[in-house]
C-alpha cells in the first residue's frame, strides 16, 4: 500500500466530518482570540464555514488531489480584512486551526494500523510546510484587501473634504459628512492652508497624526500647490495646540478665524488663503487671519488696494528709491510701535526726531495728517497694499511694463530694501 493510499483513508475520514471539525476549530478560536468572539464582527456560522474550507484544502493535498489551490485561504484573508479583524489575530486563528487539524489527523491515524509513526513523522514536515504556504496566502490577500480598503476610504474622505471646502454639499448631509470624516457635528473649527514647495508635496506631513493624538480630529485635501485641513477645535486650549502642531511642520501656513458651522467652510478657506498670502518673508511660519484683519481685507481686494495706493501713497512711491525706502520703512516701524516715534526710533536705530521728521515728510507728500485717525487708517491700509498686493503697478505714472517713472517695480516693498 502506498503512502498516498494510507494517508488518503485518514483524510477521507476527516473530510466526512468537516462540519463538526470546522465548528470545533471555530469555538477554539473564539475562546482564544477576543476579536473573533464578537458575533457582530465575525459571525459564528461564517467562521465555521471558513475553518471547514481551510481544513478541506489541506486534507485534499493529503489525498494528493491535484495541484494546491490557495483560493479558500485567500478568501479567508480577504474577508477578515473587510471585517476589520487585525492581521495578527487572523494569522493566530489560522495557526490554531492548523494545530487542531494536525491533532485530528494524529487521532484518526492511530485508529488505522496501516499508518505508522514513522510515516506520520515523515509527513508532518510536508503538512506544516503546506500550512505555512496557505498562511502566506491568507496574509497576502489580507494586505491586498486592506490596501484597497484604505485607498477607497482615503478617496471617499478626500471627496467629502472637497465637498465641504467648495460648499457643494447639502445642509442635510453635513452631519453625515462630519460623521464619516470623524469630525464633531458642531464647531468651533478652523481651516489651515499650507503652501506646497513642489507639486503634490505634503507640507503638513505628520500634522494629521499629531492633531489626532491631541484629540483634534481633522479632514484633509491635497491640491497640486496647497494642502488644506479642516480642524475641529473643541476646547479652549485647542487653538494653541493646533498652532504648535502647524508650526512644527516648518511649512508656510495660513489659518482662518474659528467658525461654528460646516456651512462656513468655503469662506474660512478663503480667509486662510488670504492669511497665507499675507505671510511675510520666504521662510516658514503660521499667519492667522485674526492677527491682522486689515491686512487680510486689503489682500482680499487687489483692485481696490491698487486704487488706494494711487490715492494715498503715490507721491511717496514716486520719490527716488533711497528716500522712498526710508519713508516707507519708517512708516512700517511707526505702525509696529503703535504710533510711538520713540519705539520706532529704537527699532530703526535712529533718533526719535529723525522719525518725526520723516513722518512730517509723509504728511506733506500725502496731504494727510498722521494725528487724524481716519487719515492714519488710510495710510496704514495703503502701506499694507504696497506690501501685499502689488497695487502700485497701476496708475498713469506706470509704463506698460508695470514700472514707475522712478524705476521701482511697485510690487511689495521696493527692491532697494528698507
Amino acid at each position: 500500500m502506498t503512502v498516498e493510499t494510507r494517508l488518503s483513508g485518514v483524510a477521507a475520514a476527516l473530510r466526512a466530518r468537516l462540519p463538526e471539525l470546522g465548528e470545533r476549530m471555530a469555538l477554539r478560536i473564539r475562546s482564544d482570540i477576543d476579536s473573533y468572539n464578537d458575533e457582530s464582527l465575525v459571525p459564528l456560522d461564517s467562521l465555521c464555514r471558513s475553518c471547514a474550507a481551510n481544513a478541506d484544502l489541506v486534507l485534499a493535498q493529503l489525498c494528493r488531489e491535484g495541484a494546491p489551490d490557495a483560493s479558500p485561504a485567500r478568501e479567508t484573508g480577504r474577508v477578515r480584512a473587510e471585517q476589520g479583524v487585525p492581521l495578527a489575530d487572523t494569522l493566530h486563528a489560522y495557526r490554531i486551526g492548523s494545530e487542531l487539524l494536525w491533532t485530528a489527523i494524529l487521532a484518526e491515524a492511530r485508529t488505522r494500523p496501516e499508518v505508522s509513526d514513522d510515516l506520520l513523522v515523515s509527513e508532518s514536515a510536508g503538512f506544516w510546510t503546506l500550512s505555512g504556504l496557505y498562511a502566506e496566502a491568507v496574509a497576502a490577500a489580507y494586505r491586498e484587501t486592506a490596501a484597497e480598503l484604505t485607498s477607497h476610504v482615503r478617496a471617499r474622505r478626500s471627496a467629502l473634504a472637497e465637498a465641504l471646502f467648495t460648499g457643494v454639499i447639502a445642509d442635510r448631509t453635513l452631519w453625515e459628512a462630519a460623521r464619516e470624516l470623524g469630525l464633531p457635528a458642531h464647531g468651533p473649527y478652523a481651516v489651515a492652508v499650507a503652501e506646497a514647495g513642489a507639486a503634490g508635496g505634503e507640507p503638513l506631513a505628520g500634522a494629521e497624526a499629531a492633531l489626532l493624538q491631541a484629540q483634534l480630529p481633522s479632514a484633509w485635501r491635497l491640491l497640486p500647490d496647497q494642502q488644506l485641513a479642516l480642524i475641529a477645535l473643541p476646547t479652549a486650549s485647542a487653538q494653541d495646540t493646533c498652532l504648535r502642531v502647524l508650526r512644527r511642520t516648518g511649512a508656510r501656513v495660513g489659518l482662518s478665524p474659528c467658525f461654528r458651522s460646516l456651512r462656513e467652510t468655503p469662506q474660512a478657506l478663503r480667509f486662510a488663503r488670504l492669511a497665507l498670502s499675507g505671510l511675510q518673508g520666504a521662510g516658514p511660519g503660521v499667519a492667522r487671519f485674526d492677527d491682522d484683519p486689515l491686512a487680510m481685507v486689503v489682500s482680499a481686494a487687489p483692485a481696490e488696494a491698487a486704487h488706494l495706493v494711487e490715492a494715498v501713497l503715490r507721491p511717496v512711491l514716486d520719490l527716488p528709491a533711497a528716500e522712498r525706502s526710508r519713508l516707507l520703512r519708517t512708516l512700517e516701524h511707526w505702525f509696529a510701535a503703535a504710533g510711538s516715534a520713540g519705539g520706532a526710533a529704537r527699532t530703526l536705530f535712529v533718533h526719535p526726531n529723525t522719525v518725526r521728521y520723516r513722518l512730517r515728510r509723509v504728511e506733506e507728500l500725502t496731504g494727510r495728517s498722521l494725528s487724524d485717525p481716519r487719515a492714519t487708517a488710510d495710510v496704514r491700509a495703503a502701506l499694507l497694499a504696497v506690501r501685499h498686493s502689488g497695487s502700485g503697478q497701476s496708475g498713469s505714472s506706470h509704463s506698460a511694463s508695470g514700472r514707475s517713472r522712478s524705476g521701482h517695480s511697485g510690487r511689495g516693498y521696493p527692491a532697494s530694501g528698507w
